[in-house]
This record gives C-alpha cells, sequence and structure tokens, in this order.
C-alpha cells in the first residue's frame, strides 16, 4: 500500500542509532495508533486525513513510520504535531512532505507550541555544541553530525489549540515539562491522552547533566492539569500504554507528589546553608515515591532531579573560594601535579581504593594526576587508570545518560593514550 520507500533515507548517524528500535505500529484505540520512533509517535484518523504527532529522527525512520502508517491507512497527513522542540524529533518532516507530494496530496500542516521556534532559533546558532552534546550523551560515533532540518510550523498556539477534524476534535494542550514547549493531545470525547514529554514510563526527566533547567514544579502543575482531565487511555512519550482510570490517576498523582517532595526537601536543606553535593547525601527517597513501575532511574534519576531544584534557585558557583576566580586549568592541575612529590603512592591508593570497590573515591583520587597536562608517565598511567574506573563507574549507576558519558569520557582517555604512544 505505500510509495514512500522510494524516498532518498538521507539518514545520519543519529538515525541509524535509533532504528535500532524496530517501528511498529499498534493500535491503542479506534483510529488512533502509537508507532515506534524515537519514543512513542501517534497518528490519529480523522475524517479529514491523519494528524501525525512527531516524524522522527531524519529521512530514513520517518520513511519506516510511513510505510507502517500505510499497512493501517492511506488517508493523506493533514496535520503533524510537534510534541517538542528537541532536536531529532522532527527531522523526519521532509520526508513527510515529499510522501504527499508525490501522491498529489496537499503539504501537512506543521502545528507547534507558540515557543518552539526560540528553541529551534537557539539549536541553530549551537549547532556545534547541540551536535557535541548528543554524541556524548548517546555516544554517537564522533565523526556522527546532525543533519537535520529545521522546518517551522505553519501555525502555533499558546495554551490550547483544537482541531475540529470532522468525526474528531483534537485539542493540542501546552504542557511545560521536559521543554517549555511541550505538548500534550487530548481527545476529550475517547477520553484518551497523549502525555507528551511530560510523562514517561521511567523517572521523571528533570536535571540531566547536559541541558539547561528545567522546572520541577512546573511539570508538576502540568501532571496536575491532567488528573483533572481523568483520561481512560494515556499514551506515554515513552513505555506502555495505561488503561484505567483509577491507574492512570494513581500514576501521574504519584509522579507530582514526588517532584512536589524533591522540592520540599530540597528547599529545607538549601535554606539551612547546604550544597547540592551534601544534600545528595542527607536526602531520602522513600519507595512509594521513587521505586514504582513509572519511577525506575533508567534515564532521569532522583540524583539529577536534586541538582536541578538546586541550581535553580543558585548560582554556578560551589561554594569553594578557589574556584570564584580560578587559574588557567592546565595551569592549576599542572601546578598541583609538581606539588606531589609521591606520584606513585598516589597511583597506589587510586588502585587500592579500585580493588576494594571505591570506585567513586578512586576517582577523586586520580584527577589530582590524570587532569593534569604533560607527558609523564605518571600522567598517562593516570588517565589510564581514570579509563579504567569509568568502567566501572559506568555499571554501578542505572541511569543512561550517567552511563554513557563515563563511557564517553573513557573513550576520550583511550584515544589521547593511543595518539600518545603514537606520538613516541
Amino acid at each position: 500500500m505505500s510509495d514512500e520507500n522510494n524516498e532518498n533515507s538521507g539518514n545520519n548517524g543519529e538515525d541509524e542509532f535509533f532504528l535500532k528500535q524496530k517501528s511498529k505500529v499498534k493500535t491503542v484505540y479506534p483510529g488512533v495508533h502509537v508507532i515506534g520512533a524515537i519514543g512513542n509517535a501517534i497518528a490519529i484518523e480523522t475524517d479529514l486525513g491523519i494528524v501525525q504527532v512527531d516524524t522522527g529522527m531524519g529521512n530514513r525512520m520517518a520513511r519506516t513510520i510511513l510505510n507502517n502508517l500505510r499497512t493501517i491507512s492511506d488517508a493523506p497527513i493533514h496535520t503533524i504535531i510537534y510534541s517538542h522542540g528537541h532536536n531529532g524529533y522532527n527531522f523526519g518532516v521532509e520526508a513527510f512532505f515529499k510522501a504527499a507530494k508525490k501522491r498529489g496530496q496537499s503539504r501537512p500542516q506543521i502545528v507547534a507550541h507558540e515557543r518552539l521556534p526560540v528553541r529551534y532559533r537557539r539549536y541553530q546558532e549551537t549547532a556545534e555544541l547541540q551536535n557535541y552534546l548528543a554524541n556524548i550523551q548517546f555516544r554517537f560515533p564522533p565523526e556522527t553530525k546532525m543533519k537535520g532540518v529545521y522546518v517551522f510550523p505553519d501555525v502555533t498556539f499558546s495554551d490550547i489549540l483544537r482541531l475540529n477534524m470532522g468525526n474528531r476534535t483534537i485539542e493540542v494542550l501546552w504542557a511545560p515539562s521536559e521543554t517549555d514547549d511541550s505538548i500534550a493531545v487530548w481527545l476529550p470525547e475517547e477520553k484518551v491522552l497523549y502525555g507528551g514529554p511530560a510523562v514517561i514510563m521511567a523517572c521523571i526527566n528533570v536535571g540531566t547533566p547536559l541541558r539547561t533547567l528545567r522546572d520541577a514544579v512546573r511539570w508538576a502543575e502540568t501532571l496536575d492539569k491532567m488528573l483533572a482531565l481523568r483520561p481512560e487511555v494515556l499514551i506515554p512519550s515513552y513505555g506502555p500504554v495505561i488503561k484505567g482510570t483509577d491507574e492512570i490517576q494513581n500514576m501521574l498523582g504519584n509522579m507530582a507528589e514526588g517532584l512536589r517532595y524533591l522540592r520540599r526537601e530540597v528547599v529545607k536543606r538549601m535554606n539551612q546553608g547546604m550544597t547540592d553535593v551534601e544534600i545528595l547525601y542527607d536526602i531520602t527517597y522513600p519507595p512509594e515515591l521513587f521505586k514504582q513501575p513509572w519511577s525506575s532511574p533508567i534515564y532521569g534519576c532522583p540524583d539529577m532531579i536534586v541538582r536541578d531544584i538546586y541550581r535553580s534557585e543558585n548560582g554556578w558557583w560551589d561554594r569553594n573560594p578557589t574556584n570564584l576566580h580560578p587559574a588557567r586549568p592546565n595551569l592549576a592541575m599542572r601546578a598541583i601535579f609538581e606539588a606531589i612529590s609521591d606520584r606513585k603512592r598516589v597511583l597506589e591508593k587510586v588502585r587500592m581504593l579500585r580493588d576494594s570497590n571505591e570506585i567513586q573515591l578512586a576517582l577523586h583520587v586520580v584527577d589530582l594526576l590524570a587532569l593534569a597536562s604533560g607527558e609523564e608517565n605518571e600522567i598517562l598511567e593516570a588517565k589510564k587508570l581514570k579509563s579504567e574506573l569509568l568502567h566501572l563507574r559506568s555499571k554501578e549507576v542505572p541511569s543512561i545518560v550517567s552511563t554513557n558519558l563515563y563511557l564517553s569520557h573513557a573513550d576520550h582517555l583511550d584515544k589521547v593514550g593511543q595518539n600518545t604512544k603514537k606520538a613516541l
């Protein structure tokens, strides 16, 4: 039923990475389908055509989505809704345009929140940074480059946009959460809710180490608004569809309470003068809030939420006067290296801590040498040891973000070591 498979792929490394997750179609309500992409893309059948939420990482993923969609409907794509403005979720739009043109159909209209164009312009301005962040967070090959085209929306809205689609009314709701341009999609007559980035079946993604501030309180308020709708079917951005009003109410309410608990507890400790790291080792995470099927720390984790709440009320300074107006990093670490008379003892301490399974402590000690510039044997050995420690530490943390960041830095250290050997 499909003629989209002849489109040029325009594939890049990110597209290849996510295509390992096979794109399948699952009907969750009559005329409402979930299609695997980067998380759950959704397609809604209407009298005027299909309303598609998200188009995938690139042309290749978009073609896979379209091919799967065409197994259930030949209707034109009437509207494409951007779930949020993060890179890659809608780099497949042009493939949708080309497919419509080939079929002699009108170009789909693009709908997004009014703040999304601001984000897109930021990402265009910081393209090299965004590429670097994506590569280390997801461990893409170093040569991977973001090749997506930013297609700006035709229609934007502030709080709510109602699409009257003949047999269906579709409401696009502002749902600030992971981004300030996130949306949810609500079918009021069917009581079906697509939660967008605000709802994933894992610990809420506040505080990811490489991204801008995310407001935990505003996220909780977004969940409150979803609770008020009393949906009977909930489609998360990632994870299985949830059915049943009571189960959905329990889950969304628990998520919101978890965020508010962390806000209260962090603020209490900030008011006592604690730093973020001190708070991490003082706060507790009640299992009734953080040991639920929807709060597993596989991507975000409570520690990250604590640190984002902390930085929402504090500046960048770590409260150590040494770091207020620091020396150049290479000069500072070189001075520390030269001040250590028994460097072999430092390396011995690192190994001892490693062998005692005190991996994080070993990382603190190894940095006395590993961060220094130079090609002395002790520095090279420290860098090698640090790579080994990062591999070990990556196995101790549940968050895939933390795991990838440890391993990405280990990759970098290994590359430095290989280049040094070649030079010698």
